[in-house]
């Protein structure tokens, strides 16, 4: 079954509990040339919050999702192209791989077609969600790829998200899970912030997540992304040819 995010390069994460640039507005930031946005933070958000990032992007062309930290925060918004739902393989608390999801789907009457998950694996340990999840990040290229074959092959995960939050990860360990996976989409996400980093780990994953930068730097910063992770998909395209 085909998956819109098949087709992604680059997915804009914005934190409803963050700021834009001053002088920036939504509409600047939907014509990024983004593929996505998702719409998700991991500390100090609400359904207020999340509603009025929705609110803001609901009529501009862009597929919009929403990652939910919690049960707590689910917005139910027809603006919304679907929920992405982390799973973190890694969490040392069993609540981040499937207590919170239990909870969920307990209160409430999910949108399965319109639901996925996101498998993913913390590697910073100094990120919030690595706290927040008690992520075990002491893994080395091997364990990542172990994981992302787990994610795949034994749990049947659409999405393998490989996450450094915060800092730029090991271009050798995205790779490596790359390499493990047949058909899953491969995201990575931490410490993209221009052109050559957005390149550089767009050649190794088939999803480029970007999101502090969008607070910190604005607009244009996100658009050099963009770029960078289209150009990095181009030329993986121009290599398959070949071969």
């Amino acid at each position: 079954m085909s998956t819109p995010w098949a087709d992604w390069d680059h997915v804009l994460k914005v934190d409803p509990d963050k700021s834009l640039v001053e002088g920036e507005t939504f509409e600047d930031v939907c014509r990024t040339g983004t593929d996505a946005i998702e719409v998700g933070g991991t500390m100090d958000v609400t359904t207020e919050k999340m509603q009025r990032v929705i609110d803001a992007c609901r009529k501009h062309d862009v597929p919009l999702y929403q990652e939910p930290s919690n049960p707590a925060v689910v917005v139910e918004d027809d603006a919304l192209d679907g929920y992405l739902v982390p799973v973190v393989l890694n969490a040392g608390d069993p609540f981040w791989i499937t207590g919170a999801h239990k909870e969920w789907v307990r209160i409430a009457d999910l949108d399965w077609a319109r639901t996925a998950t996101e498998a993913y694996v913390v590697l910073n340990p100094e990120a919030s969600v690595a706290e927040y999840t008690d992520a075990d990040c002491d893994l080395d290229a091997d364990d990542v790829a172990a994981y992302a074959t787990v994610a795949e092959r034994m749990l049947g995960q659409d999405i393998v998200y490989v996450e450094y939050s915060g800092t730029l990860g090991d271009p050798d360990v995205v790779a490596a899970a790359r390499d493990a996976l047949a058909d899953a989409t491969l995201f990575y996400g931490g410490g993209v912030r221009d052109y050559d980093a957005a390149y550089e780990l767009g050649e190794v994953a088939d999803v480029v997540v970007v999101g502090d930068l969008l607070h910190d730097e604005g607009v244009d910063a996100v658009e050099e992304t963009v770029r960078g992770a289209n150009d990095a998909h181009a030329g993986r395209s121009r290599t398959a040819n070949r071969t």
